[in-house]
C-alpha cells in the first residue's frame, strides 16, 4: 500500500480504517445518504504519479477509476476495461476502453489517457516514488536507468477505446498491478492546465470515478467526497457524501463518535479494553509492517552492522503491541507481514518461512556487547541521534517508547525525538533529512516483492540507503529468470528476506492493525488488506 501504513502502510502512516460490513437491501437504505469518516493524517498529494501514502490513495481509488476495480478478496473485475485479451506467452495484453466513461470536466476517457498517465509517472523528471512498479513493462527498467526515452514505454493506443500494453517479462501479479491507483489514466490537458499544481487540492484535478472530492486546499483538515454525476456507473452509487476530517487525538475521535459526529473511529491503548466487547468493535489485521530505516547515508555510523542490530536488540515489541499501541497490532516475524502469501508447495507462510529471529527479538545483554563493539569499530564513545515519527497520538506514543527502550543500551546513548505531520515526515524522509526515522508499509499487491523490492539498492523508498548486491541479484532473479517458476521465485524471495534481516538493513518493530468503533447503519464496505484498500463505490446507509 504505499505508505500506509501505515501506506502501501508505505512511504506510511497512521490512517483510519474502515471495514467490510454485511450489505442490506435497497429498500433499507436511509433518504440522506451522508456518512462521516476521519483520517489521522493530512493528504500529502492528489496527483497519481507522485502519491505514496494510503490517505492519498484512498482518496485516489474512490475518485478515480483504472481499468479494474478489486472486490471482495482481491477480485478482479472491469472499469473502465470492458475487454481484455492476453498473448500466449504473457507478455501482450490488449484492452478494450468502454466509450461511455467521461471525466468530471466532460471530456471523454481515452485510451491516451492511459498512455500519457504512465509516461508522465515514468519519466524521470517527475520523481516518481512509484516509478519502479512499472518493472516489467517494456523499457520501464532502461527509462528509469536513464538510457531511454520515457516515450518508449511498452504502451500505446490504437485509436480511442484499444489499449495494448507490452511486457518485457510476464508479470504473474498484473492483472492485480492494473486495478492499482498508481495506474490509472489522466487528462493530459487538466494536468498541463494545472501545471505543478495538479492534484495539490480539490479544484486542481478531474475525476473519472465513483465520487469527487470537494473542500481540499491543499493545507486544511476537512473536504468531502460527493456522487460524481459523470461516472459510467452512477446508478450504482448509493451514497451522496462522504465528509471527512482530520483528527489526530484518539480521544477527541471516540468524543465525535460518541455524539454521533462520526461514524467510524479508531480506537487505541486503553480504549480498546474499554469497547472490545462492544457490538460494534471490529479489529482489522493489515498487510502493513512498521519499522525503523536508519539513515547510512546521513550518519555514517549506522553502515556499521554492529550498531543497527543494537538498536533492534533494544526494543521489547511485546511491550510495544500490547501494552503500549494496545490495538490489535502484532509482533512482526520479519519486513514482509504475515497472511500476505503462502508458499505455493507447502501452504506455509511467507513471514514463518523467511523469519530470522534475532532480527525482531530483544536481547538487551546481546545489544550493549554490540553496541560497545560497534562504537569502537566506529572511533565513537557514545551515539547521538534524532528518531522522527509522525505527529500523531500513535506516532507520539511509539517514538516516546522507543527513545526510551533505545536509551537502555547505556548512559552514552541519547535519542532525540521528533513528531512532524504525515506530510512534512514524506518530504524529509524522501529529501534523506533524517537520522531514524518510523516508517511502514502496507502491501500493494498479494505478493512478497511488493516489500521486497523496496530495498532494492537505489529504490526510491530505500530511504535509509541500505545496500546489498547478493539481495539485488535475488530480486532481480525473481522478476526475471525465476519469473515463471514458483518454487524458485519463492526461494528467492525467502533468502532475500533472510538477508534483509540478518543484515539488519532495516527495523522492524511491529505488524499493524486497528481496532475500532463502526457504526451499524454504515454498510457495503469493501475492504483489501493489499492495493486500494478501501472501495467506497456500493458504500450505503441503512436507516
Amino acid at each position: 500500500m504505499k505508505v500506509k501504513s501505515a501506506v502501501k502502510l508505505g512511504a506510511v502512516a497512521l490512517a483510519s480504517t474502515f471495514v467490510l460490513a454485511a450489505c442490506g437491501t435497497k429498500s433499507s437504505t436511509a433518504k440522506k445518504q451522508t456518512v462521516n469518516f476521519m483520517e489521522s493524517s493530512e493528504i500529502p498529494t492528489m496527483d497519481t504519479s507522485k502519491v505514496t501514502d494510503v490517505v492519498g490513495m484512498t482518496q485516489l481509488s474512490n475518485t478515480e477509476d483504472g481499468l479494474y476495480r478489486l472486490g471482495k478478496n482481491s477480485s478482479v473485475h472491469n472499469a473502465l476495461a470492458t475487454s481484455t485479451k492476453e498473448s500466449k506467452d504473457g507478455k501482450t495484453w490488449t484492452f478494450t476502453i468502454r466509450k461511455n466513461a467521461k471525466w468530471s470536466n466532460g471530456d471523454p476517457v481515452t485510451a491516451q489517457d492511459f498512455v500519457y498517465s504512465w509516461q508522465r509517472t515514468v519519466n524521470p523528471k517527475t520523481a516518481s516514488e512509484y516509478a519502479y512498479l512499472f518493472s516489467g513493462i517494456k523499457n520501464a527498467d532502461q527509462i528509469s536507468a536513464g538510457k531511454v526515452n520515457y516515450k518508449k514505454l511498452g504502451i500505446k493506443a490504437d485509436g480511442k477505446y484499444k489499449l495494448t500494453i507490452t511486457l518485457d517479462r510476464p508479470i504473474a501479479y498484473f492483472k492485480l498491478l492494473m486495478g492499482f491507483c498508481i495506474f490509472f489514466p489522466q487528462d493530459q490537458k487538466v494536468v498541463e492546465q494545472y501545471g505543478s499544481k495538479y492534484g495539490t487540492a480539490s479544484n486542481k484535478l478531474v475525476y473519472n470515478g465513483p465520487y469527487k472530492q470537494v473542500g481540499w486546499t491543499g493545507t486544511n483538515l476537512k473536504w468531502k467526497l460527493v456522487k460524481n454525476p459523470q461516472y459510467w456507473n452512477k446508478k450504482s452509487v448509493k451514497l451522496d457524501t462522504i465528509n471527512y476530517q482530520v483528527v489526530k487525538d484518539s480521544s477527541t475521535a471516540l468524543n465525535l463518535y460518541n455524539s454521533k459526529k462520526l461514524d467510524v473511529t479508531t480506537i487505541t491503548g486503553s480504549q480498546v479494553a474499554q469497547y472490545k466487547n462492544n457490538k460494534n468493535y471490529v479489529l482489522r489485521k493489515e498487510a502493513s509492517t512498521f519499522y525503523l530505516q536508519l539513515n547510512q547515508k546521513k550518519d555514517k555510523f549506522f553502515k556499521n552492522k554492529k550498531i543497527r542490530q543494537a538498536v533492534s536488540m533494544a526494543i521489547d515489541r511485546n511491550q510495544l503491541t500490547k501494552k503500549v499501541l494496545a490495538d490489535g497490532s502484532q509482533n512482526p516475524l520479519g519486513y514482509v507481514s504475515t497472511g500476505l502469501a503462502k508458499n505455493p508447495k507447502t501452504g506455509e507462510d511467507f513471514a514463518k518461512e523467511a523469519e530470522v529471529k534475532s532480527a525482531v527479538t530483544q536481547n538487551l545483554t546481546q545489544a550493549k556487547k554490540l553496541l560497545k563493539e560497534g562504537l569502537k569499530e566506529e572511533g565513537m564513545s557514545s551515539l547521538k541521534f534524532t528518531l522522527m515519527a509522525d505527529d500523531t497520538a500513535a506516532g507520539k506514543t511509539t517514538n516516546e517508547f522507543l527513545q526510551s527502550q533505545i536509551e537502555k543500551l547505556g548512559s552514552n546513548v541519547h535519542v532525540t525525538v521528533q513528531n512532524i505531520p504525515f506530510k512534512t515526515r514524506l518530504t524529509d524522509s524522501s529529501n534523506g533529512k533524517f537520522d531514524a526515522v518510523v516508517t511502514g508499509w502496507g502491501a500493494d499487491f498479494s505478493d512478497p516483492i511488493s516489500f521486497l523490492q523496496l530495498f532494492v539498492t537505489g529504490n526510491a523508498q530505500n530511504n535509509g540507503d541500505w545496500s546489498n548486491k547478493e539481495y539485488d541479484s535475488l530480486i532481480k532473479a525473481s522478476n526475471t529468470t525465476d519469473a515463471t517458476k514458483p518454487q524458485k521465485r519463492w526461494a528467492d524471495l525467502v533468502k532475500a528476506e533472510k538477508i534483509l534481516m540478518n543484515d539488519q538493513g532495516i527495523v522492524p518493530i511491529y505488524q499493524q492493525a486497528n481496532s475500532q468503533l463502526w457504526s451499524s447503519k454504515v454498510k457495503g464496505v469493501i475492504y483489501n488488506t493489499a492495493g486500494n484498500n478501501f472501495d467506497y463505490s456500493k458504500l450505503y446507509l441503512q436507516k
